[in-house]
């Protein structure tokens, strides 16, 4: 476990080392790093370094009141780049994640990055508007979010988590998993919940998707009721020329758990490439 300086904040960050190629992985909404042990263990297994890291304001990163916008959080991923000296990298986004992933790409270019991958992940825009009314989230939808983090937050992230890994309403997971994750929640503030929220429900990343020059891998749960296939990951693999889209059957958003060997088989084989 390192600490980078970035923006003036430290960030945890795991790094296996090694000669490896490198696959840097950038977690979900209300998470942290933790939640890819499925995936880390696996990649490594295949002779990859694998650095994944706790955002700013969730796990033990660093908890400032402001700067959960996405450009400061692509500010924060290029630092970690940067002060690792890392290239020929693939990014993963998982859910809130991917904003990440496509902001980088869009703000510094390809330089350190060979390919990309986002997994269930939050663009291209989930605010729907009038330019966008297949977007996800209504402003009902968002200030629940608010009022839920703001009001009861244990009860309200308890359902979070339980919908995060649900398809119709029956949890894919064992309660020893839900109860895991529900866990990685609780080191989050609610500055960061709240501001994170802000920034994955309003950002528009139907620019960032037109840039993107790097070969990327889609993958999503068709059984996703927190970032819906539809919504997200059908729409962004048509706006990124030449991607590639994997649709796992009957998973829900959280499948990096429930169907950890699907999204792992679809993350090697494009890897390997």
């Amino acid at each position: 476990m390192i600490s980078v300086p970035s923006n003036g904040i430290h960030l945890r960050v795991t790094d296996t080392g090694g000669e490896g190629r490198p696959v840097v992985l950038i977690h979900g909404w209300p998470l942290s790093a933790a939640s890819w042990e499925n995936q880390a263990s696996v990649l490594m297994q295949a002779g990859h370094r694998v650095v994944a890291y706790d955002r700013r304001g969730f796990g033990a990163s660093d908890k400032p009141e402001t700067g959960y916008d996405y450009d400061t959080l692509a500010a924060d991923l290029d630092g970690l780049l940067t002060e690792l000296d890392l290239r020929d990298v693939t990014l993963v986004g998982f859910s809130m994640g991917g904003g990440e992933v496509v902001r980088y790409l869009s703000t510094y270019g390809a330089d350190r990055v060979r390919s990309a991958v986002l997994a269930a992940a939050v663009p291209p825009y989930l605010l729907k508007t009038d330019d966008n009314p297949d977007g996800g989230l209504g402003e009902d939808d968002v200030q629940a979010f608010v009022d839920g983090i703001t009001g009861d937050r244990e009860a309200f992230l308890d359902g979070f988590v339980t919908d995060f890994f649900s398809v119709d309403g029956e949890l894919q997971v064992s309660e020893e998993e839900r109860q895991k994750a529900l866990e990685l929640t609780r080191p989050a503030t609610t500055e960061s919940l709240v501001g994170c929220v802000d920034a994955f429900a309003r950002t528009d990343f139907r620019p960032d998707l037109a840039a993107i020059t790097v070969p990327t891998l889609v993958v999503h749960g068709d059984g996703d009721a927190t970032v819906p296939f539809e919504v997200s990951g059908k729409r962004s693999a048509e706006a990124i020329d030449g991607a590639e889209l994997v649709v796992v059957e009957g998973a829900p958003h959280g499948f990096n758990v429930s169907h950890a060997a699907e999204l792992n088989a679809a993350l090697g084989d494009f890897m390997a490439r």
